[in-house]
């Protein structure tokens, strides 16, 4: 539901004047101030290799879990600038992408 909506959640966070922070990038590119969320495709590469594991005959339950390793931080210029934001060159600099 969110995600189907996420271009009216930025509306509407734009129309409040309030800089929204959200999880992927297509949130960002929807108008949001801000993402930060596991990389999704690195998710799905690991997920890959469980399925091939378990294709070569290893038990599900065998298998460990694990945490994403990789994350995305993506800044939308415009939305900053709209909204009055300034953003640090350091945080700019730390980001895997900068909509504009």
């Amino acid at each position: 539901m969110l995600y189907a909506n996420r271009t009216r959640l930025a509306e509407l966070a734009m129309t409040s004047h309030l800089p929204m922070m959200c999880g992927p990038q297509q949130y960002v590119s929807a108008g949001c101030l801000m993402g930060y969320s596991a990389d999704i495709a690195d998710i799905f590469r690991r997920s890959a290799v469980y399925v091939d594991n378990i294709l070569k005959g290893a038990k599900p339950a065998d298998l460990p879990i694990e945490q994403p390793t990789k994350f995305q931080l993506v800044i939308n210029l415009k939305t900053a600038k709209s909204l009055g934001v300034t953003l640090e060159s350091s945080v700019l600099a730390r980001a895997d992408q900068v909509v504009e």
